[in-house]
């Protein structure tokens, strides 16, 4: 089964399979659909979204991404472990490796005393890291959020998927903690 990404998100695809598993032994049986009718179609969540986007709430939604994305939007240019080809091949590799136990603990410990998820805490660390190597004090992260944000739509097949600018002022050497702080209001 092939899906473009602009018809389904992962999430998607869990359901897809599982409902195909399902009529799957239902085929192969003699039982009948054990699927219920869905409650709402993806047309519902996008008439949902459109009514929410109206009025007050556009203008707060307008007014908050003009602000995170204004000034400074450079592209952090990383440094590289060797010169680049004239024309780019978008092959890279990976690195896999384990943390110790006791680093993890140590994380969710910290994460836990701040006020923090651990995504937020290792989304800090990472901001650290990129400000060390670009010295952008407008650190820039694009995350990717599931966007199911209504229990009916659990269910539905589609693209609910957004990104999320992840805005952070490294300026002022902030202590890590300081940072951590930032990130969370961010």
């Amino acid at each position: 089964v092939t899906v473009h990404h602009i018809v389904a998100d992962a999430w998607s695809v869990g359901v897809l399979f599982n409902e195909l598993s399902i009529l799957y032994d239902m085929y192969s049986g003699t039982r009948s659909s054990p699927l219920p009718d869905l409650p709402v179609q993806y047309a519902d969540f996008a008439v949902w979204q459109r009514h929410w986007l109206q009025g007050e709430a556009f203008e707060s939604q307008i007014s908050y991404w003009k602000k995170q994305l204004e000034n400074n939007l450079s592209i952090a240019e990383l440094p590289g472990d060797r010169t680049r080809p004239a024309r780019e091949t978008f092959r890279g590799g990976r690195q896999y490796f384990v943390l110790p136990q006791s680093v993890i603990e140590a994380a969710k410990k910290l994460s836990r005393r701040e006020g923090t998820t651990l995504f937020m805490l290792l989304l800090a660390a990472f901001k650290v890291l990129l400000y060390r190597y670009t010295e952008h004090e407008n650190v820039i992260v694009g995350s990717p959020i599931a966007g199911r944000n209504r229990a009916e739509v659990d269910n539905l097949i589609g693209l609910f998927v957004n990104t999320l600018v992840l805005r952070t002022d490294c300026s002022g050497n902030p202590s890590f903690r300081s940072l951590l702080k930032r990130v969370r209001d961010a």
